[in-house]
């Protein structure tokens, strides 16, 4: 199932998703995304609900959010609405963000064994350096790749690629964290194995995509399990 985790003895560098993976963001953007919707009318004013929000919002990349919920938009107007729903999800964050059950213990793991470490988020720019900065963990990752500063954002592989490149640690020295298909279908993809973090997604989804591994969080005895190789 998937493509195996490397083996301690082999293993240089964990790579994580931001959105839904560092934290369980997903709630934050759905209530911004929910609000703003309604302000303008979508679907003759009634309100989105979760399930709207999985099929057509969550896990996606920005400009693909806006072609899908407005067609007949320009792009300026696309870019307008987007920029000010990601302004009110920031807005949120600073109140509510709170990061996924585990995150400070692998945080040490990790640190302790001094494996390279990177961000690879399709977040815009300054929701990413927000989240990452709200978890204090700015001085914890050595690189931040962001999708839309690659040729193609998730959910193609060149991120987690760039990610690669840069940390220079080949695919089966490292693997990664991710809650969404999109995000897990690129891991894969850049020949990652990919461990799925179940804060909102289906486990189904998880594993259709390539996941090699599925967790409820960062406590999970799974995860210590695939890392330490506990019976």
């Amino acid at each position: 199932m998937g493509i195996p985790v490397p083996s301690v003895g082999n293993l240089e560098a964990v790579l994580f998703d931001v959105d839904g993976t560092l934290c369980d963001s997903d709630p934050l953007h759905f209530m911004a995304f929910r609000e703003m919707l309604q302000e303008i009318g979508f679907q003759e004013g009634v309100p989105i609900n979760e399930d709207f929000f999985m099929e057509y919002i969550s896990g996606k990349h920005n400009s693909d959010i806006g072609i899908s919920l407005f067609p007949d938009w320009d792009q300026s107007m696309r870019d307008k609405f987007l920029d000010d729903k990601e302004a009110r999800f920031r807005s949120l964050a600073v109140q509510l963000l709170r990061p996924v059950e585990g995150l400070e213990t692998l945080c040490k793991w990790i640190k302790d064994r001094g494996l390279k470490r990177a961000a690879v988020t399709n977040a815009p720019p300054e929701n990413a350096k927000l989240m990452i900065s709200l978890l204090g963990l700015t001085d914890f990752f050595e690189l931040v790749v962001l999708g839309s500063e690659c040729e193609r954002p998730k959910p193609y592989p060149h991120p987690y690629l760039e990610a690669l490149k840069c940390l220079g640690v080949s695919s089966d020295q490292a693997f990664a964290f991710e809650d969404s298909a999109s995000g897990l279908k690129a891991a894969v993809g850049a020949g990652l194995a990919g461990i799925g973090v179940m804060t909102r997604n289906p486990e189904d989804g998880l594993l259709e995509a390539g996941a090699t591994l599925i967790v409820q969080n960062f406590n999970d005895p799974k995860l210590w399990n695939a890392l330490e190789g506990q019976s």
